[in-house]
């Protein structure tokens, strides 16, 4: 089945290239109340060490991570699936006050019940929701961006010709969960649309993870802004072009597809090369 196209408004070696755009650490517990009911997701939990055992639950990175009181009696923590299947269980050693499942990004979106267990008692539980949100910030090139890390990324030995034909991608996670994006193709009114470009078009890695609460920089693999114009191209004249172009990241966790469209202007040259190339949102 196609996924799902909805417009926009695996740790790469590359993860220093991320820009932090929220907080780090992304809290997504639900309110936790006495007598070991579930509370209301949504928000980040703080108990007294006196009142509840599950102090704080939070997602860090592709972690879900469980905060226990100091004076917790308990000797495990079970997370729940929204399918309601057990997802896993962590043994609590004594004085322990934190415990964690590393979710990773081909977990199930959805509410997560966290459940604390003395013996074969529960003691307390909450419910968190856990689902990505990815939306397209930013696309922009080299001759106009030269303050990214296109050197770190694409090597200093390429050319700026080089440079010049590829992008980045500046995508956010606004969600409560971590996603990573799997492919990236550009098509419209660029020199070089691909629909199905090699290597899925993101520059020497399968997928770049985004955390929740963070904004990170994809760079193309594709050469959509490459001097050779292919036959469903558009490039730059001295009388000048413009159009609209597309930018489709297709995302692991929820299977679907974000789209973002952009007006792309090309003045002041025959050639790529020395073409000004300006991009603004649709």
């Amino acid at each position: 089945m196609k996924p799902m196209t909805r417009n926009n408004s695996h740790i790469s070696r590359r993860n220093a290239l991320r820009t932090v755009a929220g907080a780090t650490l992304v809290s997504v517990a639900g309110c936790l109340n006495d007598g070991g009911n579930s509370g209301t997701s949504g928000s980040e939990t703080t108990a007294s060490d006196s009142e509840e055992p599950l102090k704080r639950v939070t997602v860090e990175g592709t972690a879900l991570v469980v905060e226990l009181s100091a004076e917790a009696d308990i000797d495990q923590v079970n997370l729940i699936q929204p399918n309601g299947e057990l997802f896993g269980k962590r043994d609590v050693a004594a004085g322990a006050q934190q415990v964690s499942f590393e979710i990773g990004t081909a977990y199930e979106p959805g509410e997560y019940r966290v459940v604390a267990l003395k013996g074969e008692e529960t003691v307390a539980e909450s419910t968190t929701d856990i689902e990505p949100e990815i939306r397209i910030l930013d696309v922009g090139l080299y001759r106009n961006n030269p303050d990214k890390p296109w050197d770190e990324v694409y090597g200093e030995s390429q050319t700026n010709s080089k440079k010049n034909g590829e992008a980045f991608v500046t995508v956010q996670n606004t969600g409560s969960g971590p996603d990573a994006t799997v492919e990236l193709r550009f098509t419209g009114d660029v020199p070089n649309p691909i629909e199905n470009p090699r290597g899925r078009g993101i520059y020497e890695t399968d997928s770049v993870v985004v955390p929740a609460g963070e904004t990170v920089d994809l760079f193309s693999d594709s050469f959509p802004f490459g001097s050779e114009i292919g036959d469903e191209g558009m490039g730059c004249s001295t009388d000048g072009n413009s159009g609209q172009f597309t930018v489709v990241l297709e995302t692991q966790v929820t299977g679907q597809e974000v789209a973002k469209s952009h007006n792309v202007e090309y003045t002041g040259s025959d050639g790529m090369q020395n073409c000004e190339i300006t991009i603004s949102e649709a």
